[in-house]
């Protein structure tokens, strides 16, 4: 079974540089047999190992808010040359330690449960893992009804979950093996003055959802200015 990394850079808010450092992290930290694939309509400045392939088209109105519909596309039949199980990976996030687990986990459609609401089926799309060309229903869907699932559901990740929940293929990570920055490692209130956020020793992945990014939390910039926090230490040995 062919394994894919893959990626997305669409826009200006991520450059070339957050690419080649989730690149690195992942060679660093996956030993299994794979490609890295970043899909992007500016290929400029990436790594050599990266394959880099045009952005799937989708078709959204203008002035919409950035809700991360783009991400969908993954689900294209077919994805360029894509064959196999994809492990798709957010540019902001930070590899801790080995992620081979994430291809060997069994479930025919992984993601992260999301912290806020751990309880009902709402993934985090940081992270998730499917067998390409099996589920372009799911964007079909959503192409031929973009207004009645834009009005239902507020993000991509909220209409991914719950449609492959809808197949009853939807299943979530370990709880331990990927951690919210903001939520788990961040300091609460006038503690994130006097401390810096913590490790999460047992955890495979930092996840940045909203603000900090990590360059931002290495400065000691959360984002918000009643969310105080010192500057992030551990961040720079696992991100370059």
């Amino acid at each position: 079974m062919d394994r894919n990394v893959i990626c997305m850079k669409w826009g200006s808010k991520y450059d070339a540089l957050y690419v080649n450092r989730l690149y690195s992290m992942v060679q660093r930290n996956l030993t299994l047999p794979h490609r890295f694939i970043c899909f992007t309509e500016h290929p400029e400045g990436l790594a050599e190992g990266i394959e880099a392939k045009p952005l799937p088209a989708l078709d959204l109105p203008d002035g919409l808010p950035e809700r991360g519909w783009n991400k969908l596309t993954t689900l294209k039949d077919p994805l360029d040359d894509l064959q196999g199980d994809a492990l798709f990976l957010d540019l902001d996030l930070l590899i801790l330690d080995n992620i081979d687990c994430f291809f060997e986990a069994e479930g025919e459609f992984l993601i992260i449960n999301d912290w806020l609401y751990p309880n009902r089926v709402t993934g985090n799309s940081s992270i998730y893992r499917f067998r390409v060309n099996e589920h372009a229903d799911v964007l079909d869907y959503f192409i031929k009804n973009q207004d009645k699932v834009r009005a239902k559901f507020r993000n991509e990740q909220a209409y991914l979950s719950q449609a492959i929940h809808d197949k009853g293929m939807l299943h979530y990570w370990p709880e331990d093996w990927c951690v919210s920055f903001k939520r788990q490692c961040m300091q609460k209130g006038l503690m994130g003055l006097l401390k810096e956020p913590k490790f999460p020793e047992k955890a495979k992945a930092v996840i940045f959802h909203g603000k900090p990014d990590p360059d931002q939390a290495i400065l000691g910039n959360s984002g918000k200015w009643f969310r105080p926090m010192k500057p992030c230490t551990w961040i720079e040995k696992y991100w370059h």
